[in-house]
């Protein structure tokens, strides 16, 4: 299965956010160890590398960068996707970007702690804790 996560989980890792760690990082171990197929959209690793080094130091940012480049997808958009986020009737551009490059890329889910912002997204959204339930019970 391959899964967009949003750039929300992997700030719960890389800043050990409470009480999201824990489920982001499980997440986030599945990719690790190519048990889950997962995509980042491309906009987001400026603004991971961005928020790490302005929370932590450059070494920490250099590593989330390197860690996310060697397992994960990276959602690139052409123009026509581009223009397909700024067509869906969202709210936050930033939204409707992740949820186009779930789309093209044939994710089955937007893993986000954001559920609420991805209602009306053609990809369901779902939360960490609710994609490590789901794992569990699919044999």
């Amino acid at each position: 299965m391959k899964v967009t996560v949003d750039i929300n989980v992997l700030l719960d890792v890389f800043q050990k956010r409470q009480p999201f760690e824990a489920a982001s990082a499980q997440v986030l171990s599945l990719v690790a160890s190519s048990k889950l197929g997962a995509v980042i959209p491309a906009h987001g690793l400026t603004t991971l590398y961005y928020l790490v080094r302005k929370h932590s130091k450059k070494v920490n940012a250099e590593r989330a960068m390197d860690r996310v480049l060697a397992h994960f997808e990276i959602g690139n958009l052409d123009s026509a996707g581009w223009i397909r986020a700024r067509a869906l009737p969202r709210s936050d551009f930033e939204d409707a970007v992740v949820a186009v490059v779930a789309e093209t890329t044939g994710s089955r889910y937007i893993v986000t702690r954001n559920v609420d912002d991805f209602v009306q997204s053609p990809v369901p959204a779902i939360t960490p804790a609710d994609l490590l339930e789901f794992l569990a019970l699919t044999p």
